[in-house]
């Protein structure tokens, strides 16, 4: 892994243009797994516990990307992501980036994301660089 502050030289964000990421997770290991990462790499992140706060906070907050877990208890990462575009839908909101964040790497899985409405896919346990390389190329679009 790089030094860190190698990292947040490179990545770090600015006072007047910060980058929000919503991350939508509900088992706290990975929590502190994705949000130490997203510390590293100098993003501002909130987490979402489960996916009706996730849909919450889509609605009322500025994000520029969520980490869409997709193994929830009562509403999955497929329901949350197909909620959230819906409201972007209606209320003529631009559609933020989401990928999704799965154990899941079973052949078809990561179609199945991308048909929900997501826009990436990274599995777990979750690799630093991967994430790295993925947030640098959603966020570039």
């Amino acid at each position: 892994m790089p030094h860190s502050d190698e990292i947040k030289e490179e990545f770090v964000t600015s006072p007047t243009n910060p980058v929000r990421i919503l991350v939508v997770e509900d088992h706290a290991a990975n929590i502190l797994v994705i949000t130490g990462y997203l510390d590293l790499l100098g993003y501002t992140h909130e987490v979402a516990r489960n996916g009706k706060e996730a849909v919450l906070k889509a609605a009322t907050g500025h994000y520029a990307l969520i980490l869409m877990d997709i193994k929830m208890q009562s509403l999955d990462g497929f329901e949350t992501t197909r909620q959230i575009r819906k409201f972007e839908s209606e209320n003529g909101k631009r559609p933020v980036p989401i990928i999704a964040v799965t154990a899941h790497a079973m052949p078809g899985d990561k179609e199945r994301c991308l048909a929900a409405g997501m826009d990436g896919y990274i599995t777990k346990p979750i690799d630093y660089s991967i994430l790295k390389d993925k947030l640098v190329e959603v966020l570039a679009d």
